[in-house]
C-alpha cells in the first residue's frame, strides 16, 4: 500500500467513524443493528499500514514524525500502537532525536511517546548513539528515558548503564545503574551507580563513590576510587574528590587526598590539598599541603609543610618543598630543613638537604655549614 502521511491521527479515527454512522440504514432495523456492529468492531480495532504520524503543539510546530509498518489505534482514540516505527522526535519544530525500535505507543495531544524492542535512539546534535530495550519520550517535559540493557556511542566515550535521562535542551543525561564509561585514546574507565554527562561542557560529574581505571593494552594498569568525580572527556582529566586514593603500578605508589587531578594524557597527578604519598616497596612515606607528579619521568614535587619518613630505619626529613626522583629515590628538601635519624642519634638544620632516605645517607646544608651523615658512623662536620 502507498506511504499515507497523517497530521493529528486521532482526527482521521474520529472521521472515519463518523461516516460510517452516517450511512448506516435509518429504516431497516437488521441493517442498523448490523452497521453498529461493525462500526463497534471498527472501533475496537482501526489499523492502518504503512502510515507516516504526525503530531505539533499549540503553536503549530511539528513535535514527532513515525514512520509505522502498521498503526492500530485504540477505542478511545487516545493512543496508538505501532509496528516498526523509525522516525524523528522535535522540539521548537527541530530536530533533536533520530528514533526507530521493533514496536510502540503514542498517546494523543503528543504527550508522550513509547518504543520497545531494539530501541535505537540517534542524539542530532553530538551524534551520539544509544541502545536500550525501552524508550520513553515526554516533549512537554524535555524529556528522554531510554531503560535496560542501556549502551551508547559517543565520539568522546562509550559508555553501559540501566537508564538514562536526556534533557536536549539543558544538554543533560542523568546515568544510574551500574555505570561504565569508557573514555578513549588514552582510555580511562569510570564505573559507578551514578553520574551526570554535561554534554555541552565535555564532561562526566558524579557524587557517588566511583572506581577510575587507566587501561593500557585494555587492561587497567593504575586505579583511583573517590567519593566524587569530575571527568573532562576532551581534556581526559579526572578529578578525583572526597577521600580520594589512587594506586600507580610503576613506580609502585599509593596516593591519597580530598583532591586529586588525575591527567591520563599528560600523565600527571597534582594535588590542590594536602596529599600523602607511599612507597611501599621502599618504605618511604611523604606528606605535604600540595603535590604534583609527573608519573612518565617519575618525579614528584611536594610543596608546604613537607614531611618524609623511612620505616625501614626511621628517619625523619621535614622542609619547605622537597622534589623526589621515584627511579632514583633521592631527594632534595629546599627550606627549613630539618633531618632527624636515631641511629646513631643525630638531628640537622640547615636550608637543603640532598639523599637517599631508606639509605640513611643524607647531606645536610645551610650557610656555612655542611654535614654529612652515612650509615654506620658518627657525625662528620665540614666546612
Amino acid at each position: 500500500m502507498r506511504e499515507r502521511s497523517i497530521r493529528g491521527w486521532l482526527s482521521l479515527s474520529v472521521s472515519l467513524l463518523l461516516v460510517l454512522s452516517a450511512c448506516r440504514p435509518q429504516n431497516q432495523a437488521a441493517q442498523s443493528t448490523d452497521a453498529e456492529a461493525e462500526s463497534q468492531k471498527i472501533n475496537k480495532d482501526l489499523t492502518f499500514n504503512n502510515i507516516t504520524l504526525e503530531e505539533a503543539d499549540d503553536q503549530g510546530r511539528i513535535q514527532w514524525k513515525v514512520k509505522a509498518a502498521e498503526v492500530v489505534s485504540s477505542a478511545d482514540k487516545k493512543t496508538a500502537r505501532v509496528k516498526s516505527p523509525t522516525g524523528q522526535l522535535y522540539q521548537d519544530g527541530q530536530p533533536i532525536y533520530r528514533v526507530q525500535a521493533r514496536s510502540g505507543q503514542v498517546f494523543s495531544g503528543g504527550d508522550k511517546i513509547l518504543l520497545r524492542g531494539e530501541v535505537v535512539t540517534t542524539d542530532v546534535q553530538s551524534g551520539a548513539v544509544l541502545r536500550a530495550d525501552q524508550l520513553e519520550w515526554q516533549p512537554k517535559q524535555d524529556l528522554l528515558i531510554m531503560r535496560g540493557n542501556l549502551r551508547g556511542v559517543h565520539p568522546q566515550v562509550q559508555l553501559t548503564a540501566n537508564q538514562i535521562k536526556l534533557s536536549n535542551k539543558q544538554r543533560r543525561a542523568e546515568l544510574s545503574g551500574k555505570v561504565d564509561a569508557l573514555t578513549q585514546d588514552p582510555k580511562l574507565r569510570i564505573q559507578t551507580d551514578q553520574i551526570t554527562w554535561l554534554l555541552k561542557d565535555q564532561k562526566l560529574v558524579g557524587t557517588r563513590p566511583v572506581l577510575a581505571q587507566r587501561l593500557q593494552n585494555d587492561k587497567p594498569t593504575d586505579q583511583a576510587t573517590a567519593n566524587a568525580v569530575d571527568v573532562d572527556l576532551a581534556k581526559r582529566v579526572a578529578h578525583l574528590k572526597q577521600n580520594a586514593k589512587l594506586a600507580v603500578v610503576d613506580p609502585a605508589l599509593q596516593i591519597s587526598g580530598n583532591s586529586l587531578i588525575w591527567d591520563i594524557l599528560k600523565q600527571t597527578l597534582v594535588a590542590d590539598q594536602p596529599i600523602l604519598a607511599v612507597n611501599q616497596p621502599q618504605q618511604i612515606r611523604i606528606t605535604a599541603n600540595r603535590g604534583r607528579m609527573d608519573l612518565t619521568p617519575k618525579i614528584a614535587y611536594f610543596n608546604g609543610s613537607v614531611n618524609a619518613t623511612s620505616a625501614r630505619n626511621q628517619s625523619k626529613l621535614t622542609s619547605d618543598d622537597l622534589t623526589w626522583k621515584m627511579t632514583s629515590q633521592e631527594v632534595t628538601a629546599l627550606g627549613n630543613v630539618v633531618y632527624v635519624q636515631p641511629d646513631p642519634p643525630a638531628t640537622l638544620r640547615g636550608g637543603k638537604a640532598v639523599g637517599k632516605l631508606q639509605e640513611r645517607k643524607v647531606v645536610v646544608s645551610g650557610g656555612r655549614v655542611v654535614t654529612e651523615i652515612l650509615p654506620g658512623q658518627n657525625l662528620v662536620p665540614g666546612g
